[in-house]
Formats: structure tokens, C-alpha cells, sequence
């Protein structure tokens, strides 16, 4: 393997590991009083039926995609790629959607104690996507 690969599995590999860190470090806080709690389950709840609708309208995009690149190109491999790619892609965006959304009442609640811990959470419930 290049170095330059190895560097780019390593950078992932440690992007992953803040990833996770940040996770759980976002869902330890407190999730607020009982409407907090009830706005952040509806929100979520609509986030997730968001993703859903757009994934199933991306997902047939992505078949009819794999499939001409392997029959149409002939380039299974390439095709394979950007199947592996699409769902990771997927993963990544409903995965940060997912953190994102609970991050909002737990940024509320932080924000009680001031705005420094509010901008903490906030700060990393939005990097977990990127």
C-alpha cells in the first residue's frame, strides 16, 4: 500500500474515533425538562420521516445507477464503488441527521448553565456529519 493511502485510512480512522467520542459525549448530557423532551421526540420523529422518503427516492436512483455502470460500461468494479460509497454516504448522513436532532435539546438544556456549554454541544452535535 502507498503512503498516501495509509495516511487517508488513518485520518478516517481517527475522524471515526472523534466521531464516536463526540456521540457519546453529546448523548451523556441532559435532555431537558418534559416538553423539551416532547419537542425533541417530534422533531426527530420528522427528521426520520424525511430521510426515509428521501432515501427510498435516492435508493431507486442509485439501482438503476449501479446497473448501467455494470452492464452499460461494463465496470463492475467501478459500479460495486459506488454502491459502497452511496451507503456509506447514507449511513454518514443519517447517522449525523440522527445526532444532529438530539443535539438540539440537549444544546437547550445546556444553555441554562450558559453559553459556552450550549455552543459545546451544538458545536459538536454539527460535526459529527462532517
Amino acid at each position: 500500500m502507498s503512503t498516501g493511502i495509509i495516511i487517508a485510512i488513518v485520518c478516517a480512522l481517527i475522524g471515526i474515533a472523534y466521531g464516536i467520542i463526540s456521540i457519546f459525549s453529546i448523548l451523556s448530557k441532559s435532555r431537558g425538562n418534559d416538553e423539551m423532551k416532547r419537542i425533541s421526540n417530534a422533531i426527530q420523529e420528522g427528521a426520520v420521516a424525511y430521510l426515509s422518503r428521501q432515501y427510498k427516492a435516492i435508493s431507486i436512483v442509485g439501482v438503476i445507477l449501479f446497473v448501467a455502470m455494470g452492464l452499460g460500461f461494463n465496470e463492475w468494479y467501478t459500479a460495486i464503488g459506488f454502491a459502497i460509497g452511496a451507503v456509506l454516504s447514507g449511513l454518514t448522513g443519517y447517522i449525523g441527521m440522527n445526532v444532529s436532532v438530539r443535539a438540539n435539546s440537549r444544546t437547550a438544556e445546556a444553555a441554562r448553565e450558559g453559553i459556552n456549554p450550549a455552543l459545546q454541544i451544538a458545536f459538536k452535535g454539527g460535526a459529527i456529519t462532517g
